[in-house]
């Protein structure tokens, strides 16, 4: 696999997460994924991807850094989004906050296989104090 193939694959599953095109998930996560050493199987990623779309109505993948270096890839990805009531434990309420999201992948028989993510929560805490 070469650093342009697994790029491309990487820019086709974002894209089917902003399409929220479940049923394509599987081209691209493996049955036996695994985020943040969480066994959740195909299903229970999909799982958690509709929560995320049910807590941020506007969520938008948007990719700010990608490095390719097969199996692996290394992202940054940036959200600009409104959240309703609670985010990661803070009453956000629908105020629009930006924040990025740091997120390795390692791939097996081309699909997602490992996740390891996170979020940069001190970036949307930033956000919410009251001048």
């Amino acid at each position: 696999m070469t650093k342009d193939h697994l790029a491309g694959i990487y820019r086709d599953y974002i894209a089917c997460l902003n399409r929220q095109d479940w049923p394509a998930l599987g081209q691209f996560v493996h049955d036996d994924v695994a985020h943040n050493a969480r066994p959740l199987g195909l299903s229970g990623y999909r799982a958690m991807l509709e929560r995320d779309f049910r807590e941020l109505p506007d969520l938008h993948f948007d990719i700010e850094l990608l490095i390719s270096d097969p199996p692996n890839i290394a992202a940054r990805l940036k959200f600009d989004c409104s959240p309703v009531g609670t985010f990661l434990g803070l009453a956000v309420n629908g105020k629009r906050v930006s924040f990025c999201e740091n997120v390795f992948y390692e791939f097996r028989e081309d699909r997602i296989w490992q996740v390891w993510s996170v979020v940069d929560k001190a970036a949307i805490e930033a956000q919410l104090k009251v001048p």
